[in-house]
């Protein structure tokens, strides 16, 4: 038996396919050459899922600032800069790449870039200290979050033009519990560890790790066979971007998507505060640490396919779940401090919390990126991706400051409200139109 046919094997045992007609949404000749696409494009979103986790912005990274003495201003403007910093230019970086007919070059330059700035953190890791040592990062941390807005463009693009619908959701759904699996190991390190010191160069050795598997994902997606599409719309990028913005107000179901999406931001935007209730009530660090890693790996490694097999039939569904999960624990949590606080010095409790949050995020992320996909073809699909983007970088930069207000309504309070903007959230998800019935 060939190796193709090996492939073509284990992807229709995997897909439960028997033939072509599912291939309704994409091109008779990549059509052909589904079942490689689909494995190379796994092995090369495991790398970047594992690369991510490995070099974690919500834990790993602040975990390493701090032992490096890093100012706390700088150590809070680590998630904002990351995910905003790769969705906002997104509109103007969607004008040139559609310009070109084969996009995965631009993905593999964007993971290269990201595998560079993560060694060269780590390289900071060994060599610097206080300040400079933060300034650094932050720059570096900058140069990969733009370089992560170049993959994304790229990405929903060429998965748009080599896999069909009611498979990519599968895509993420396997390669992020494949991932989640390393990630595991990686936990069950830190518990090991325990109480001791956990040095910079420690840490400066697993992002150059992430950086290695950053390097392994860009060489391997330039194995894809992509064809040719459409290359349309090229032109000024200002004047490209600010006329493609007019989609918010021509296309209903997109603007209605990207308004819900916005909302759902609040199941990561409650991570972190869930994470501060746990330091506040635990001072081992070490296993808490180890704790929520493991928690994540769990989480990614035991949702991931059932969430992707289920965005494949509704991507919608897997949205509404997957926030619903999240509000639910919301609640739970403001109920649980408001009238029993000192039930989180429990050291399991919150990695518990932290797991199940997890998986409800899954579901709304594999969903969403799926739902995205689904909406649109050919260079509308570019477009509705480097819009929604950017509007959510927008909203990010605003949602950053939701930390700003523990001064008056306290974390409890937080909490609260990113739940009840979850629930607002759910109800708008509620009347999307479902893209998975063609």
């Amino acid at each position: 038996m060939s190796v193709k046919s090996k492939h073509e094997s284990i992807y229709e045992k995997m897909m439960n396919e028997e033939d072509a007609r599912v291939c309704k949404a994409i091109d008779e000749r990549a059509c052909k050459v589904v079942p490689g696409n689909f494995f190379i494009t796994i092995i090369s979103y495991f790398f970047t899922k594992l690369a991510d986790s490995v070099a974690n912005m919500k834990v790993i990274i602040p975990w390493l600032m701090e032992s490096l003495s890093v100012p706390l201003f700088l150590i809070s403007f680590l998630v904002p800069i990351k995910e905003s910093g790769s969705l906002l230019p997104q509109l103007l970086i969607a004008a040139y790449i559609r310009k070109l007919p084969i996009r995965k070059y631009i993905w593999s330059i964007g993971s290269f870039i990201q595998a560079l700035c993560i060694i060269a953190i780590g390289i900071v890791a060994w060599n610097m200290q206080g300040l400079n040592a933060g300034i650094v990062i932050i720059v570096l941390i900058i140069i990969m979050s733009l370089a992560r807005g170049l993959s994304s463009v790229a990405a929903k693009d060429v998965i748009g033009k080599t896999i069909p619908k009611k498979r990519r959701g599968a895509l993420n759904g396997y390669s992020g519990s494949l991932a989640g699996l390393i990630v595991i190991d990686l936990g069950v390190y830190f518990l090991f560890v325990g109480e001791k010191p956990f040095s910079p160069q420690n840490f400066g050795i697993l992002l150059f790790l992430a950086g290695f598997f950053w390097i392994i994902a860009s060489l391997t997606y330039l194995k894809i066979e992509e064809f040719e599409g459409e290359t349309d719309g090229g032109g000024n990028a200002i004047t490209v971007a600010l006329k493609k913005l007019s989609l918010l107000k021509t296309d209903k179901a997109f603007r209605l998507f990207v308004i819900t999406r916005a909302l759902f931001l609040c199941a990561v935007l409650s991570a972190p505060f869930f994470v501060i209730l746990a330091q506040q009530h635990s001072n081992s660090s070490n296993y808490l640490l180890g704790l929520f890693i493991l928690a994540g790996g769990l989480a990614d490694f035991s949702s991931s396919v059932i969430w992707g097999k289920l965005s494949d039939i509704s991507s919608k569904k897997s949205m509404i779940i997957g926030a619903t999960i999240s509000t639910i624990l919301g609640f739970l949590v403001f109920v649980l401090s408001t009238i029993y606080e000192n039930i989180f010095s429990t050291l399991w409790l919150m990695p518990l919390i932290y797991f199940i949050l997890t998986v409800g995020y899954q579901g709304i992320r594999i969903g969403r990126k799926t739902y995205l996909i689904d909406l649109a073809d050919g260079n509308k699909r570019t477009d509705y991706v480097a819009v929604s983007n950017t509007i959510i970088g927008i909203v990010l930069l605003f949602a950053g400051f939701v930390g700003s207000l523990s001064s008056t309504i306290g974390l409890n309070g937080i909490i609260l409200l990113l739940s009840i903007i979850g629930v607002i959230g759910i109800i708008l998800a509620l009347k999307l139109p479902e893209v998975q019935e063609d």
